[in-house]
């Protein structure tokens, strides 16, 4: 689904900050989200003949929400945009497929990060360097989703995207199984320590083996699995880095590093995770899965982008369980590393559209961009990592 770019995993609270900021405007939880919104510049007078613009992206809710803010540029300026969704399993391949014939069914479209160097060698993009930075909404999003959604070559400073969507990988639990007095001494006596957060995937193993309760309807964990585009790979990725794998070293160079000592332990905890704690049905898994066992009661604990989780507090979506949800990050690896998948998209350019419509493309992502700026054109202190981010590992 999103590019697997990884940062020293950020605090719930710094996520959820990110997350609610984003929830509460009509937009989705862009990375250059700040903490109060400058007044909506002027819009741009429609270009040329061009009333319609076409926004490719995949099918989930992010999409939902940019289509709200293109109504609201349509409001402005006559333009329609419209954003067309594909499902994440065949987004891919549509949009290479189109793109492989010379196609403009889209003016725009919100890529997948990992998508940068096919795309942009085939040349499928336009460059968006010189546009990014007269504007300044090269400097209105964070350096890391700047390079990791939008630059190609690494370090080469030309960008082709503007950053999107933002988003990390955590965890959702029930506070109501773990903080049953019951369920607090038998884990105690077991496992010789106390029921609460996991720290370690040691102890998320414990706890997930614990709850597991067929008899019950009760399973550890709702983990990714799904092989049609790449959960399985980002779900996975959580336990690789935090337990001191890669998949590369910085020559690139395989051998020895994916199949690393480390690596090679990572992969053994995360199917022994699945063996014994998955909840059943689950062995094709992405987010719609894993919020739906939790939601269903089945999860004791579920694996999710934060972007996903308002479905599980909220009484409509989730009414038997949305008052006993908590949150957590990635727990630590053997030697205490910790991690994060933070994924995301930039929306790029058509290359084969008219000059006409690239500039009625640039048109919109200014006034886009524009919106989350504050008037000091300052970024939000909550969208900026923790600590120092990590170069980019990419799947």
């Amino acid at each position: 689904m999103l590019k697997k770019l990884w940062l020293p995993v950020l605090t719930v609270f710094t996520v959820m900050a990110m997350l609610l900021a984003g929830c509460a405007a009509p937009a989705p939880a862009a990375p250059a989200a700040t903490e109060g919104e400058a007044a909506a510049p002027a819009a741009p007078a429609a270009t040329g003949d061009i009333k319609e613009l076409n926004v490719l992206w995949a099918q989930w809710d992010p999409a939902d929400y940019l289509q709200q803010i293109g109504n609201m540029y349509e409001e402005k300026t006559g333009i329609k945009v419209n954003i067309v969704q594909e499902p994440w399993g065949t987004f891919g391949d549509r949009f290479f497929t189109e793109m492989a014939a010379g196609g403009d069914a889209w003016d725009m479209v919100v890529g997948d990060s990992q998508w940068l160097g096919q795309a942009t060698s085939a040349g499928h993009y336009l460059d968006m360097t010189q546009f990014l930075t007269e504007t300044g909404l090269k400097d209105s999003v964070t350096p890391a989703t700047l390079t990791y959604y939008g630059e190609y070559p690494p370090g080469s400073a030309t960008y082709w995207s503007y950053p999107t969507e933002g988003d990390a990988n955590g965890w959702a639990y029930r506070t109501d199984l773990f903080e049953d007095p019951a369920n607090q001494a038998a884990f105690k006596e077991k496992y010789g320590y106390d029921l609460a957060v996991p720290e370690t995937w040691a102890q998320l193993k414990d706890m997930a083996e614990f709850f597991t309760r067929p008899d019950e309807g009760i399973y550890g964990v709702a983990i990714y699995t799904q092989k049609d585009y790449d959960a399985i790979t980002m779900g996975f990725q959580d336990v690789l880095f935090s337990y001191g794998g890669d998949w590369a070293d910085a020559e690139n160079n395989v051998m020895g590093v994916t199949n690393s000592p480390e690596a090679i332990a990572a992969l053994e905890y995360y199917k022994q995770l699945y063996e014994c704690c998955q909840a059943p049905g689950l062995s094709n898994a992405f987010f719609a899965e894993t919020n739906d066992s939790f939601i269903s009661g089945q999860a004791a604990m579920a694996m999710n982008y934060f972007a996903f989780f308002p479905a599980l507090v909220n009484p409509s979506t989730n009414p038997n369980y949305y008052d006993k949800v908590g949150f957590f990050s990635n727990p630590k690896g053997p030697d205490g590393d910790q991690h994060s998948a933070l994924g995301g998209q930039g929306m790029s350019i058509i290359s084969y559209i008219s000059p006409e419509r690239q500039q009625a493309a640039k048109d919109f992502i200014a006034w886009f961009g524009r919106q989350r700026l504050r008037p000091s054109g300052r970024r939000s202190a909550v969208t900026r990592p923790t600590k120092r981010s990590l170069p980019q590992r990419s799947s």
